[in-house]
């Protein structure tokens, strides 16, 4: 579904990403570890198609990528990307209507009417479904980030891409919302790239784990080569965690 080809990416005389390739099938689990710095979110803002590389080449479905954000490619961030005065089920509506009402931003009729079934019908399944006449505000961080997993997900995204969605949740938030986007994964046949500083999140929820880090180094110009990805492994391989966290030199759940 997804090619990189040999990808760079250099901002003036600094290189963050060089020497990029992979190949992604549909419905695969990515997830994306390694140090700050390293060009993670830089790689899943290329495929997001808001920044483009200096060489190399990135396709979809045999397509060249579009150079610019799409609908079939959706993002979360970290921080909650909720509009604080809209109500919940307005959040998830705003998508919608914006798609079929570019200028106005609303909707009418039969129109506006299946954008709210659609909306509702996503809120009831991130379990929101008693809080659509709530502003964020009202709502616990794990809360709102089921929210803006819905605000992404109403709009029926091919890929999802999620730079630490969870990394400021509670750990028992994290399980829930692990449990939660793993239902999602399944249930909508989604295409998922996820960045986490957490190595035992990344193995668990992934069907591959990538490990993003600078295989050369120069000590006087330490912008002089740039990250790659130097491990590609299928879920499952624990046994070469120690190996990976002693490479990268951190421990699971820490920068």
């Amino acid at each position: 579904m997804i090619e990189v080809r040999n990808v760079w990416k250099r901002y003036d005389d600094k290189t963050v990403l060089e020497k990029v390739s992979l190949n992604v099938e549909r419905n695969e689990f990515i997830t994306i570890v390694g140090a700050s710095g390293c060009g993670k979110t830089t790689f899943l803002r290329m495929l997001l198609g808001e920044v483009e590389p200096c060489e190399g080449s990135i396709f979809v479905e045999g397509e060249p990528l579009i150079p610019e954000p799409h609908a079939d490619r959706g993002v979360v961030f970290q921080r909650y990307s909720v509009f604080p005065h809209l109500t919940v089920l307005e959040n998830v509506l705003l998508g919608l209507d914006l798609a079929n009402a570019r200028w106005l931003g609303r909707t009418f009729g039969r129109r506006r009417t299946q954008n709210v079934e659609r909306a509702r019908e996503m809120l009831k399944r991130v379990s929101l479904e008693r809080t659509a006449g709530n502003y964020p505000s009202e709502l616990s961080g794990g809360m709102q980030q089921r929210l803006a997993l819905a605000q992404t997900l109403v709009k029926a995204p091919r890929i999802l891409l999620l730079d630490e969605p969870f990394g400021a949740l509670d750990p028992g938030y994290r399980t829930d919302m692990h449990e939660l986007l793993l239902d999602l994964f399944g249930e909508l046949d989604l295409t998922v790239f996820m960045i986490t500083h957490d190595i035992a999140e990344g193995f668990s929820l992934g069907s591959r784990l990538l490990v993003f880090d600078k295989p050369r180094v120069d000590p006087h110009n330490p912008d002089l080569y740039g990250a790659t990805i130097t491990f590609d492994l299928p879920v499952g391989h624990h046994r070469r965690l120690d190996s990976i966290v002693d490479t990268m030199n951190v421990k699971p759940g820490q920068e």
